[in-house]
């Protein structure tokens, strides 16, 4: 077997022939979706002003992704701008493709300006609304855009059939450049300044100054359905949602189909998507859509209210917009009523595939600490962390690392609980936090069913705190405020029609129970020890071959506060390779960034 070189990856860097233990196929009836993303630099006016932003094909938001269930989408990104990036497919799971992933750092190295990177996915076993994003740094303020999956020919939604569909992308916006705000975050060791508005689908509305042209208005016509396809692609905010004068029935989160319920009000945390079916069955009239920050926590936010506006057809735009009624702000019960609403449809033909029995219990502590800095305004730098480790970002791609089997980007040895238990959300803790800066990893065996217990903490602060799992989609099984009790908490689990997602709250003060299979693979790991050098030598006929092998695949888990996200709450899971051969992480693609 001939070698191969690996300076694709990384310069200067050779390796043996590693084995393919399985191939990249397609169905054959399989539709082939291409898209061409230019990432530029284009000037936007908003808020009576023009900044220039990083766009996808000049457009803000980016371009919309429409796909089957059971196509295969080539995406080739290629980078204009002054940024290095990358792009995350919000939500898709990536079987044994984790190259297609996109987090910087984490699957992939970032393309850097003048490059290109094909993101080559298949999307199988999905269908609903997603999204995809920029996923390195602040960048995704601007640089996102919804990935609409439509069930396989012939299959029909299980609720009516709308007679329209729209997507709602709701957002935020700084005068500044976003890069330039988190910069200065970052050396001065505080919160970067707040966004200036919030957006629905690029648009403050006319609440805002100049903004009467940059208002979202939706026809629609009396008697009609539409399914909203919303997306909260805001950095740093939970926002409610909702439209005056009309209810909303939920059908779907994060590509989920759920038992439906009928609100006024939805609440969306950043990173997941909500579908609502509307009936335009008021007065013909207009009246505003509106989002507005949900926050129980004593911390700031940008709570100004970003509006649209759903216009009957026929009626002039002189009328004046009928007002939305929003939940107070800081209205707790409503968004603990609302997500217990939440609720997997279970049908025969959309099961619930619950774990039932746990194979390994992590518990995960989410906090804040300090770390020294000189030169930062009050001696000290703000952290974030799980289990009292803030996550420290490699230079180089983990899993690339681990798959070429570079030493020293990581270590597979994170903790399953705190360092020790303490009152978690009693008095705040303001010294001595013990916080640890580190790149560590959980390993994960394969088909392993994972039960991860999310507690907020009284560590400098309680806050609410939306995370994303990639490459998996997780049951929601329980949710509480105040510390988790580990003997009687789990009598109240429903185990059977929880929320499947892929991005939880976990409520301020509280706690949030997921469950689910790691069932997405790395490198078959049977040829060696874990602990070992990951190397495989077999001597056939006094020919001597190495073989490297890594025997995990890694998937990102963090905060999807972007502010939070940067102080290190995050970490991955290095999940093993099954035995069989469709069961094992594909070989990287030829094109793939080097580090």
């Amino acid at each position: 077997m001939a070698s191969r070189n690996c300076s694709n990856f990384f310069p200067g860097l050779t390796c043996s022939l590693f084995l393919l233990l399985g191939l990249l196929s397609f169905p054959a009836e399989a539709a082939i979706k291409k898209y061409q993303f230019d990432v530029q630099v284009n000037n936007v006016s908003r808020l009576c002003h023009a900044k220039p932003i990083v766009t996808v094909n000049g457009r803000f938001p980016g371009p919309t992704i429409y796909v089957r269930e059971g196509d295969r989408v080539l995406v080739n990104v290629t980078n204009h701008a002054q940024y290095n990036m990358s792009i995350h497919w919000h939500g898709l799971k990536q079987y044994r493709n984790g190259w297609a992933d996109g987090p910087a750092y984490i699957t992939q190295c970032p393309i850097k300006t003048g490059n290109s990177y094909t993101y080559d996915f298949n999307v199988t076993g999905q269908r609903g609304t997603l999204w995809w994003h920029a996923h390195i740094f602040w960048l995704r303020a601007t640089v996102y855009g919804a990935i609409v999956i439509m069930p396989k020919p012939g299959t029909p939604f299980p609720f009516p059939q709308p007679n329209r569909e729209e997507v709602i992308l709701l957002g935020e916006w700084w005068h500044t450049d976003v890069e330039e705000v988190e910069k200065q975050g970052q050396k001065m060791g505080l919160p970067p300044n707040m966004s200036d508005a919030h957006t629905i689908n690029g648009k403050p509305g006319p609440l805002f100054p100049c903004s009467e042209k940059h208002t979202f208005a939706m026809e629609v016509e009396s008697g009609k359905t539409y399914l909203l396809r919303i997306i909260n692609a805001a950095l740093n905010d939970e926002l409610f949602f909702a439209i005056a004068g009309h209810n909303f029935t939920v059908v779907e989160v994060d590509a989920v189909y759920t038992k439906p319920f009928t609100t006024e009000a939805i609440l969306i945390a950043p990173g997941q998507t909500t579908n609502v079916l509307v009936q335009a069955n008021q007065k013909p009239g207009r009246y505003f859509m509106a989002a507005r920050p949900f926050n129980d926590a004593p911390i700031p936010v940008d709570n100004k209210t970003a509006t649209g506006i759903l216009q009957y057809k026929g009626i002039p735009n002189s009328l004046l917009p009928t007002l939305a009624q929003l939940p107070a702000s800081n209205d707790s019960e409503f968004a603990l009523n609302y997500n217990k609403k939440l609720r997997s449809l279970n049908s025969p033909k959309f099961p619930a595939d619950v774990p039932q029995k746990v194979d390994r219990k992590l518990f995960y502590t989410i906090g804040f600490g300090k770390d020294s800095c000189p030169t930062c305004v009050n001696g000290t730098r703000l952290l974030a962390t799980l289990n009292n480790i803030s996550f420290v970002m490699p230079q180089t791609a983990l899993l690339q690392a681990h798959y070429f089997n570079l030493k020293g980007v990581f270590k597979a040895d994170f903790p399953d609980k705190p360092p020790k238990p303490f009152n978690y959300t009693g008095a705040p803790l303001t010294a001595s936090l013990g916080t640890s800066r580190a790149t560590r990893l959980s390993k994960i065996a394969f088909n392993s069913t994972i039960e991860l217990v999310l507690q907020d903490t009284n560590l400098l602060t309680v806050e609410s705190h939306p995370f994303h799992l990639h490459g998996y989609n997780f049951f929601v099984v329980g949710t509480g405020i105040g510390n988790f009790d580990p003997v009687k908490d789990p009598a109240n689990y429903n185990l059977v029609d929880p929320i499947e997602r892929n991005t939880a709250a976990v409520p301020t003060g509280g706690w949030t129970a997921i469950r689910f299979r790691a069932d997405n693979p790395g490198i078959h790991p049977s040829f060696f020890n874990f602990s070992d050098l990951h190397t495989h030598t077999h001597t056939k006929k006094k020919k001597k071959l190495t073989v490297y092998f890594d025997c995990i695949g890694v998937w990102f888990m963090h905060c999807h506060l972007e502010l939070h996200t940067g102080w290190g709450l995050k970490t991955a899971f290095a999940v093993e390779d099954g035995p069989g051969p469709d069961q094992s992480v594909l070989p990287p693609p030829t094109d793939l960034p080097p580090c």
